[in-house]
């Protein structure tokens, strides 16, 4: 992790000081790739430092930073990049990037209490996974479809003005810092719930888009759901891989980490083949129908492969008594 974080902060750092377009692209290149890899490598770490019992709000944790940052780092960019410059933004990001080095390297240990656990998933299986896989593809591509397009549909259907686009998304990404806060318990509690009550919730948010977004107060509703919901399935998809990774969970997480970003990329390529053809609301309708593919891969899991069997007590943090392992559950709490 901390040499992921060096690549990223010198990567970053070539960005802001680059005088030719080729070496500012193959910065950023490098640097979206630490953060691919990065995103495989934080979750099983984050996880292995605590009980099984806990992982699902040690991943909320995790992913409640990534939802807070984003709420205040895109703005806090946006405007030092007008006062200053887009150079000066990412000399921030740098340093901001070294800080998070230094706190890594310093605080975190060597090999986590809990590292021989989360090396493979506490009920391997397969099959599993790789449905598990087609879920995030299908779910993600639906969701980045409407994402990806949410601007124009807000301006041209709800008829929002572009100045009031920046507040909206606010209360996207603040719902969704509230999104990540409430799923750890959630995901502690139900792993499969954790993954199906989230993913209805943006189905009905899409449909819902679809056949009501001319309201403003119904749009504006329905995409603050579905940022919540967007992110309480992160740590539950996250929490899933720890517990069904056949192999290497970080060969796992790689896997799902591309399973999202093929998600990402072909939801904004289908939007794009669908907004000239069937116009804006029609990414609405298509988002929906895929992630109804999603959640149907879900719901299919346990009719035709049997129960997980449950873990043995004591294996979450190799070493650990019971009284230890408390603590660590309290201390998420």
């Amino acid at each position: 992790m901390s040499a992921l974080l060096a690549i990223f902060v010198v990567a970053t750092l070539v960005s802001a000081v680059s005088r030719t377009y080729p070496v500012l692209l193959g910065a950023r290149v490098v640097t979206a790739l630490s953060q691919a890899l990065f995103w495989s490598v934080v979750v099983p770490t984050a996880a292995g430092l605590f009980p099984e019992k806990a992982r699902g709000r040690a991943i909320g944790l995790v992913f409640a930073g990534s939802s807070l940052a984003a709420v205040l780092g895109v703005p806090a960019g946006t405007w030092l990049g007008q006062q200053a410059g887009w150079r000066a933004a990412f000399l921030a990001l740098s340093g901001v990037g070294l800080i998070a080095l230094v706190g890594v390297a310093w605080l975190l240990p060597t090999e986590p209490a809990g590292q021989r656990a989360t090396q493979r998933g506490t009920t391997p299986d397969a099959r599993r996974y790789w449905l598990l896989m087609a879920m995030v593809t299908l779910t993600v591509t639906g969701s980045f479809v409407v994402y990806t397009y949410v601007t124009p549909f807000l301006t041209e259907i709800a008829l929002f003005s572009l100045a009031a686009i920046g507040p909206l998304l606010l209360v996207r990404g603040i719902a969704g810092v509230v999104g990540v806060s409430l799923s750890g318990p959630l995901v502690d509690r139900s792993p499969w719930l954790a993954i199906v009550v989230p993913i209805v919730l943006q189905v009905v948010a899409f449909f819902g888009l679809y056949a009501l977004g001319r309201n403003q107060i119904v749009a504006l509703t329905l995409v603050a759901v579905s940022g919540l919901s967007f992110a309480v399935l992160t740590t539950a998809l996250s929490n899933r891989v720890l517990q069904v990774a056949p192999g290497s969970v970080d060969l796992a997480a790689s896997g799902a980490s591309t399973a999202v970003n093929v998600g990402i990329t072909a939801g904004a390529l289908i939007g794009s083949l669908l907004l000239p053809e069937f116009g804006v609301r029609s990414v609405m309708f298509v988002g929906g129908l895929l992630t109804l593919g999603g959640l149907a891969v879900v719901i299919a899991e346990p009719l035709f492969l049997p129960p997980l069997p449950r873990p043995a007590t004591g294996v979450a943090v190799a070493g650990q008594r019971e009284e230890p392992e408390l603590a660590s559950s309290e201390a998420l709490a």
